[in-house]
């Protein structure tokens, strides 16, 4: 795949232009901080640090004798945070003094529209400010600091939260909560939202008597679920003073999805959404077009340790992480698959023994249980090792049950011979695996099935080389052909969407063929791919208005 610099985000950040919001020093003097601790003179008393990632230094500071200082490392991000008692439909400001590597300020569970603002590295300290209003029912928000992977430690001081106090939480347990309910399931999670209980901070869910998450807003989705299959839920009230007995049972039963994957349908059409901006159109989730079945989420984030990712969204899409997971959940309520994809042509992603396999399967499930992601797309273009990427993978299943899905998006050397690394795997997986879509493009002229050779930019060269996968062992409905959505999208390769319609109507049904012709026909064949749904969007999505419906219109 063709991506962006690393280098694109940070540039686009340091030119944004931070804007303070909310009043002045003077009236945020006379009222008062809701913050405990705001100067970490007492260390981190009242603060939680993600990854013991923060403490308090004695320089620099911006005011008494100390600031907390926070490290971020691999897929960590040092965030800090804590939670502070409010009243419902109420306006509140936040600010804070920081320094030192890039550094964000928030709030989250506002019962509103969470916020945050940020700045890039500073080697003085300078002001944060944001502003937010609570909803009707909030009586607790988490402030929250936390810097980005890869920079420096970031330093943050004399942290204010000014707003109507709330009722701050005392010594009692806090009561059960109640009005469990659940909706919005998939074939995959299930979402589930309650009441809010006076004096709790925290909420835990439990999932057939097992804790399976932590939140602090009053609503969670539960995912890695398996299809058409009920589950019994509760949820439970947390504070300092403990946990609240656990809530009645409710019932959630997940869809029964269809297809490889779950939701995948027999004829699938995957585009890959670009995290980055390169020149093509950005978009968000919600604005991909609707032709697309597969939404592979480019990409995720290399980290320090062997075979761990992580994501996250880019600072420079301006795309909140709440408005992101909302949309991933909106498009899997109108069926589509969102998945996270690994590698591109800059990934880094290296699985090449037992723990990178483990740490690969552990992270990309965090991941999954994070943002929602239905599955994993393997596009790792600097090699693959078959043992221990299908150790990894076989690892995520056994996680994330029958539901997931698992694409592939080979270059086309890499699918020239089942000797071959990912040709391998992708047999090893073969009972698992969704789809291979081969990248046709960016590959001069190749072997086909016949011996000949074929050119790129021909029905022959799409039709001559699926076949090999075809003929080697994968099933068909585990085939797809990988295209450019336009010459923009690739160096070279790009073949016109009549092109594309050929080459599946030869290999599906015997007709349209160039010269080579297949000795059998496919009519189970998945789809197609292209990247991407932004240089789509950037054409008129033509590719998509194309080749989508004649994908859906396959036998």
């Amino acid at each position: 795949m063709t991506r962006g610099l690393a280098t694109a985000a940070a540039s686009a950040l340091t030119a944004t232009a931070l804007v303070a919001i909310g009043g002045g020093s003077a009236q945020a003097a006379a009222e008062p901080n809701l913050v405990q601790n705001p100067g970490f003179e007492t260390g981190i008393s009242g603060w939680t640090c993600s990854g013991g990632s923060g403490s308090a230094a004695a320089s620099p500071v911006h005011g008494g004798a100390a600031a907390l200082k926070a490290t971020p490392a691999g897929s960590d991000h040092a965030k800090c945070s804590q939670t502070v008692s409010v009243k419902p439909n109420s306006a509140y400001k936040l600010s804070a003094w920081v320094q030192g590597g890039y550094v964000y300020l928030g709030a989250s569970g506002t019962g509103t529209t969470d916020v945050s603002t940020w700045s890039p590295a500073a080697t003085d300290w300078k002001q944060l400010n944001t502003s937010f209003n609570t909803g009707p029912s909030t009586t607790s928000v988490t402030v929250y600091t936390h810097g980005w992977y890869g920079q420096p430690a970031y330093h943050a001081d004399d942290l204010t939260l000014t707003g109507p106090g709330g009722d701050i939480p005392g010594d009692e347990v806090p009561a059960t909560p109640a009005g469990l309910a659940p909706s919005a399931p998939t074939s995959s999670s299930v979402t589930l939202s309650w009441n809010p209980v006076k004096g709790a901070t925290g909420y835990n869910v439990y999932q057939n008597g097992s804790k399976v998450q932590a939140v602090n807003g009053t609503s969670a989705t539960v995912t890695g679920l398996t299809p058409a299959t009920s589950y019994q839920f509760q949820v439970t009230a947390t504070n300092a003073a403990g946990e609240s007995a656990k809530s009645a049972t409710v019932t959630g039963t997940t869809t029964a999805g269809g297809g490889d994957g779950g939701k995948v349908p027999k004829h699938a059409v995957t585009g890959y959404w670009q995290n980055f901006n390169n020149g093509a159109t950005v978009q968000k989730i919600s604005d991909v077009q609707n032709q697309y079945d597969i939404i592979a989420v480019a990409f995720a984030n290399a980290t320090g340790a062997p075979g761990t990712v992580d994501f996250a969204v880019d600072p420079a899409l301006n795309y909140s992480e709440a408005q992101f997971k909302a949309d991933v959940r909106a498009k899997q309520a109108a069926g589509k698959s969102v998945i996270l994809s690994v590698g591109g042509e800059l990934g880094t992603v290296a699985v090449n023994s037992p723990t990178a396999a483990t740490n690969f399967a552990n992270s990309v499930y965090a991941q999954m249980q994070e943002f929602g992601f239905d599955g994993v797309d393997i596009d790792l273009e600097n090699g693959i090792n078959a043992t221990y990427m299908t150790q990894a993978l076989r690892a995520l299943s056994a996680k994330a049950g029958p539901n997931l899905v698992i694409t592939m998006a080979p270059q086309t050397l890499d699918m020239q011979s089942t000797s071959s690394g990912y040709f391998q795997t992708a047999l090893n997986i073969k009972d698992i695996l969704t789809v291979v879509n081969t990248q046709f493009y960016n590959s001069g002229s190749m072997l086909g099935c016949d011996g000949n050779v074929y050119s790129q930019g021909s029905v022959d060269f799409l039709t001559g080389l699926a076949c090999i996968q075809l003929q080697g062992g994968l099933k068909p409905s585990q085939v797809g052909l990988g295209l450019p959505a336009s010459t923009r999208g690739a160096g070279s390769g790009y073949v016109s969407p009549t092109i594309v319609n050929n080459a599946l109507d030869c290999l599906t049904k015997g007709t349209n063929c160039g010269r080579f012709k297949p000795s059998t026909t496919y009519p189970d064949l998945r789809g197609a791919m292209t990247w991407s749904t932004n240089w789509d969007a950037s054409a008129g999505n033509a590719w998509s208005n194309a080749v989508g419906p004649h994908v859906h219109g396959l036998p």
